[in-house]
């Protein structure tokens, strides 16, 4: 079961640096971010706004 565990992570860490580059940020800093928070990086994308070029 750990190994599920590590996939769901993982992938959830690549779908959040997809959701951050789509803002107009980085997406290799929200992926280690999104490592180590998870969901809740996840919810912090989603609420912030689009930043402006």
């Amino acid at each position: 079961m750990g190994n599920e565990y590590f996939v769901g992570w993982g992938t959830l860490a690549l779908i959040n640096a997809g959701l951050a580059q789509g803002k107009n940020r980085s997406g290799l800093n929200w992926f280690l971010i999104s490592l180590l928070f998870g969901p809740l990086a996840t919810l912090f994308i989603v609420v912030c706004s689009k930043l402006e070029q």
